[in-house]
């Protein structure tokens, strides 16, 4: 299955911050929006990935105090992305290998969506039923 499947099926919708917001905003944009990860924009350029890990990190560094810095001093800067193209075993091993859970994906340099970890797993356990499905009707057919 390809990361454009997962996104023809859950959508291209991306939550993003500004890298002027502060810690404190993007907690409160995380929280209201029940995500895990919002994708740093300068203009319609990909300039970060901030996590719930991020704000815990920088909190538990700096304070209270943290929650007031831009979001740009602990977002992820160097983007790993996914593109539209790449298979989910591909994707998982790369997350799993590089220890996160979110992928913007981008086409041509621009942001078309993002995938996280349960999409993937999602994705591929549908992938597995079908194919056992599909073995359980050759059997009985044969």
């Amino acid at each position: 299955m390809l990361v454009s499947q997962i996104l023809r099926t859950k959508g291209d919708l991306v939550f993003t911050a500004k890298p002027d917001e502060t810690v404190g905003e993007v907690a409160r944009l995380l929280n209201s929006r029940k995500v895990g990860a919002l994708v740093v924009l300068e203009g319609d350029r990909v300039a970060g990935i901030v996590s719930e890990r991020d704000v815990v990190r920088v909190v538990a560094e700096g304070g209270v105090a943290a929650l007031d810095q831009p979001v740009s001093t602990c977002m992820t800067r160097d983007v790993v992305y996914a593109e539209p193209g790449e298979t989910v075993d591909h994707l998982l091993t790369r997350m799993t290998d590089r220890r996160f859970r979110h992928l913007p994906v981008c086409r041509d340099e621009r942001l078309v969506g993002i995938v996280s970890i349960g999409d993937l797993v999602k994705a591929k356990i549908s992938e597995v039923e079908a194919e056992a499905d599909g073995l359980k009707a050759y059997i009985a057919a044969s």
